[in-house]
């Protein structure tokens, strides 16, 4: 199934309630799932605009045979997407015998409408706020290639590198082909707010992965040194577990739990794509993994995201209306589970420190967790303070909690996240010789602005081309 067609049948489902955005697109087998997502969340956000210009147009009266939904998913892409560039075959020929109409109702409507921006005709709750214009955030695979090169490469496509950033007012300021390197991040480059690399090739090649900001926090803390045995508890769709192995060096071992199949077989892809070759993947229930299986008697680190309200992911809201706002019931049930999952974590005997995360903004399944949890093992684990630098901190529901990371649009310029790092307060005997935990992790130096002579000494990074 092609990608136009496959947005269509998720567009399809979504407006019959089967299920949610993200939902379908993990059903729908289509290889490419975040494309997928990105372009059906942007044609359900124009469906009222596309809905207008297609019945102006007569299009559905002169193409009988193109269903209604594969018609906004083809009028989104020609008129307000990438116009089928490389790309688009028979559907591409198709529009094209309707591209003027379309083009001269679109403009007629924004001038019965009085504005000149194709977002301005959106209502008022589908127009971007502050979270659509977030920076694009890239993480550069170390399994593959090295700063130094992707920089590089961007270099040689015209963009040009301002080096590190200092503040969050540098991000901000991004414009245009400029890019930095994240002032905390290690490995994590930044680009103007809108920025495509979705087709670019070495995103295409797995030497970079598209991740926001906070979502790159909970392995950096977690920080695993090569060797390790690592958990990753809740596992799908794979950015973190990929991030992991890399810092991992494919050296050690990842076991990778989740219960859906079929988000499984994508993360597999994932995973294969940015060239990860020390993982173990399970299609199995975390909370039924037992701790004293001696498959995991060595596992010292353990990586929890479990499943939540996704009240902090910008794009919810597109698929959601009032996702902000889980209900109490529902709040009242998530929490219940990362609960379980986080009591059930601690009990692995060889476990010397954890990172807990959510894409959350809600007290109920980030401190109350955290601290329900540790009451329940008083004086084994203890919060560890983490990234210091980092300004949004944990809310003062209980004494320690400050040494917990939160993350949002305003104060950070990432989704909304949360994270704590718990360690064991004494390192079990049969681990004393591993390290009890993972030190700091300070900014690597950034690569230089100065063009670079081309490294000819083996062993170097090779570039990262295609």
């Amino acid at each position: 199934m092609g990608l136009y067609a496959a947005a269509a049948g998720v567009l399809a489902g979504v407006e019959s309630r089967q299920g949610s955005i993200k939902g379908l697109v993990y059903s729908s087998n289509f290889q490419n799932v975040k494309q997928l997502y990105a372009l059906v969340c942007e044609t359900q956000r124009y469906s009222a605009v596309l809905d207008a210009v297609i019945a102006s147009a007569g299009l559905l009266r002169a193409e009988k045979k193109l269903r209604p939904h594969l018609a906004k998913v083809l009028v989104y892409e020609l008129l307000l997407g990438k116009g089928f560039r490389g790309g688009g075959g028979r559907w591409k020929a198709l529009l094209g015998r309707h591209q003027a109409r379309l083009k001269a109702e679109l403009a007629r409507l924004k001038v019965h409408r009085g504005v000149s921006r194709n977002e301005d005709l959106l209502e008022v709750g589908s127009r971007p706020g502050p979270a659509s214009q977030l920076p694009r955030f890239v993480r550069v695979n170390t399994l593959k290639t090295c700063s130094d090169d992707v920089v590089d490469y961007f270099k040689r496509q015209g963009f040009s590198y301002q080096g590190r950033a200092s503040s969050l007012d540098d991000l901000r300021a991004l414009k245009g082909k400029h890019f930095l390197l994240d002032s905390l991040m290690p490995e994590l480059l930044v680009f103007p707010a809108q920025t495509d690399l979705h087709e670019h090739p070495l995103y295409r090649a797995g030497h970079l992965i598209l991740q926001d900001r906070a979502s790159c926090l909970p392995a950096m803390l977690l920080d695993p040194p090569p060797g390790s045995h690592v958990i990753d508890a809740c596992a799908a769709p794979g950015n973190k577990t990929s991030h992991l192995a890399a810092l991992l060096k494919n050296q050690g071992k990842i076991f990778a739990f989740d219960l859906d199949a079929k988000r499984l077989a994508s993360m597999a892809t994932l995973l294969a794509r940015a060239g990860v070759s020390c993982c173990e993947l399970a299609e199995e229930d975390f909370l039924a993994v037992s701790p004293s299986d001696p498959r995991y008697r060595e596992v010292h680190y353990i990586l929890l995201d479990p499943s939540c309200s996704g009240s902090g992911m910008p794009s919810r809201q597109l698929e959601e209306p009032g996702a902000g706002t889980p209900s109490p019931v529902r709040l009242h049930a998530l929490a219940g589970f990362q609960q379980r999952a986080l009591c059930h974590a601690l009990t692995f005997p060889s476990l010397q420190r954890l990172v807990y995360s959510t894409c959350s903004l809600c007290q109920e399944e980030n401190e109350d967790v955290v601290r329900d949890a540790l009451q329940q093992n008083p004086g084994a684990f203890r919060l560890a303070p983490a990234l210091p630098a980092w300004p949004h901190r944990g809310l003062s529901t209980f004494p320690g909690a400050e040494h917990c990371l939160r993350a949002s649009p305003e104060t950070t310029l990432s989704g909304g996240f949360f994270v704590a790092v718990i360690e064991r307060v004494e390192v079990p005997s049969s681990a004393s010789q591993a390290k009890a935990s993972a030190p700091e992790r300070t900014p690597s130096p950034a690569p230089k602005r100065k063009k670079r002579q081309q490294r000819a000494a083996a062993g170097a990074c090779t570039p990262p081309c295609t």
